[in-house]
């Protein structure tokens, strides 16, 4: 009986130690060779640091410190078939205007999805083609 308690107490917290994951000792800094968007944001090319704005993931900051642009967004969890092998940020690229869509965290099936930004809700409903760009990234 004892066991059987703390068998359910573990599956009670499980999807908190998922999301805990991602928490305020994970920081991906990565250098990106494009410009991006975040919501109405616009980063340079170069040196980005993510990290959790929330203890539980549910939201990020993003800055791009030589640039002196930062944003705060929310997340939404979105499960995938395997686990990550790294940290990765994922882009939606529209002809030469890539936009950040994810963030994958090495060990986990879910990829943090940050909004659709109102300017790729234009260009998806004006038909543009879109493909996926993946940047490895540090922990």
């Amino acid at each position: 009986m004892r066991y059987a308690r703390m068998f359910a107490l573990a599956l009670t917290f499980m999807p908190l130690l998922a999301a805990a994951q991602f928490n305020g000792r994970n920081k991906i800094v990565t250098k990106v060779p494009f410009e991006f968007r975040v919501g109405d944001k616009v980063f340079p090319a170069g040196e980005c640091t993510i990290e959790p704005a929330l203890y539980d993931g549910s939201a990020v900051f993003i800055r791009n410190v030589r640039a002196k642009t930062s944003v705060a967004s929310a997340t939404n969890l979105k499960d995938l078939a395997v686990a990550g092998d790294h940290f990765a940020l994922v882009f939606h690229k529209y002809g030469n205007r890539y936009f950040l869509s994810g963030i994958k965290v090495a060990g986990m099936r879910r990829m943090y999805r940050l909004p659709e930004s109102r300017g790729e809700a234009e260009l998806r409903a004006e038909n543009q083609p879109a493909a996926e760009e993946v940047l490895l990234a540090a922990e």
